[in-house]
């Protein structure tokens, strides 16, 4: 969320990562970041993956990075390009290493120092220098890995309600709690009603109907529901306003209700067939009843909160900005957020060297990585039909390396 807070688009809408929320729940032991609400690409919408032997996805996972298990892995050939994009992130996610807890398990903050004191240091020109000799090159678990990618979508809006901006973009209400429900299922995100019972959240029909109308929570008002249906999905996102203005939104929260992916309801009910489902074809859909439309978004109870983002942005789980072609949404139970992570895949758009600083609700297991191609309708084209296998390697701190038993990484020939 992040990104998103912050999903794979194609995977959204057929999988439903896409608004599912944070990830960490708050009766987990180990505090986890905030994830990107939303699902993986936009061919995540309602497709799964292209077939192709075990895919990572669909194994059985290991619960964190060390029982995945690490080995050693060889040095791959980085462009002076790649290496200074992924060196600038590399920096400026330095201070969150160095602050907070590695969920994987797999480095502790001291490991980090020395480099991100050299990062500093360096000169642009020695990025391609400072990964290649100065980090352990390992794999993780077999390192068969799986990414798609997600993109900041812009959407048309308007500081004031009229008959063409009539959706709201409501910030997180401050009723939105996280406890045990009174009837015993449990804990989550929820509110407490007028008899003080702690009850589920609002979903995303009763919000649409009015539930949080005269609270003074909007943002703003979008032109179109369905825009803004799918910029929930991605989880972060830019309001054009008619004077052109521009403000960047953030994840800020989620109502605590499971994400449906509308492609897949629209597969299973054969409505539209494997393989015609993208953003395109649902925006079609939805736009063309818009009654029926309506009442299929509705069928996704989830529903994203946001927040106004100054300066530089999207955020990512790390809360740095993310970086086009340079950052991934990752699982941190699996890989340390801020790691530098080399990609070589199938699709040759996502090869090359990313940083790990976001997380994403279907970016889950060892080895899956959704890659964040920034804005404008390239970004949203490349996000869209990213869903590729192929080979990760992490590139970890010498220091944890030696103490995992995997320190003896190969310099390419």
């Amino acid at each position: 969320m992040s990104l998103r807070a912050a999903w794979p688009l194609a995977a959204l809408l057929l999988a439903g990562c896409a608004t599912s929320g944070p990830s960490g729940s708050p009766d987990s032991a180990v505090a986890m970041p905030p994830e990107r609400p939303g699902e993986t690409t936009l061919d995540r919408v309602d497709e799964p993956a292209p077939p192709r032997p075990e895919p990572v996805i669909e194994l059985p996972e290991p619960t964190n990075g060390l029982e995945a298990g690490l080995r050693a892995a060889a040095v791959a050939p980085l462009t002076q390009e790649e290496a200074q994009r992924a060196l600038a992130a590399f920096i400026r996610s330095c201070p969150k290493l160095l602050a907070r807890d590695d969920a994987s398990g797999l480095t502790i903050a001291a490991d980090w120092a020395p480099l991100c004191n050299s990062a500093e240091r360096i000169d642009p020109s020695q990025a391609v220098q400072f990964f290649t000799y100065s980090f352990a090159w390992v794999e993780l678990g077999d390192g068969d890995a799986f990414a798609t990618g997600y993109f900041e979508p812009e959407i048309p809006a308007s500081l004031t309600r009229s008959e063409r901006y009539n959706s709201p973009i409501y910030r997180r209400p401050d009723d939105l709690q996280r406890a045990s429900f009174s009837d015993g299922s449990g804990a989550g995100r929820g509110r407490y009603n007028e008899n003080g019972e702690f009850v589920r959240y609002f979903d995303r029909g009763e919000i649409v109907d009015g539930a949080l109308e005269g609270r003074g929570l909007e943002i703003a008002y979008a032109a179109d529901p369905v825009d803004l249906f799918f910029l929930q999905i991605q989880g972060s996102g830019r309001l054009r306003l008619p004077d052109g203005d521009i403000i960047r939104i953030g994840y800020a929260d989620q109502n605590g209700r499971a994400y449906v992916p509308i492609g897949r309801l629209l597969r299973e009910r054969e409505i539209m067939a494997p393989g015609t489902i993208n953003l395109d074809s649902l925006s079609e859909y939805l736009r063309a009843d818009p009654v029926r439309g309506d009442a299929l978004m509705d069928e996704n109870p989830s529903y994203i909160f946001f927040r106004v983002l100054e300066g530089e942005g999207p955020l990512g789980a790390l809360e740095v900005p993310v970086v086009p072609l340079g950052s991934v949404a990752a699982d941190p139970a699996f890989m340390p957020l801020g790691a530098p992570v080399w990609l070589d895949m199938e699709d040759d758009a996502a090869d090359g060297l990313w940083v790990a600083q976001d997380t994403g609700g279907a970016i889950k297991g060892a080895n899956r990585f959704d890659t964040f191609w920034g804005a404008g309708p390239a970004a949203k084209r490349i996000a869209g039909l990213m869903q590729s296998p192929g080979r990760a390697r992490l590139l970890v701190p010498k220091s944890a390396a030696a103490r995992l038993g995997a320190a003896g990484n190969v310099l390419a020939e």
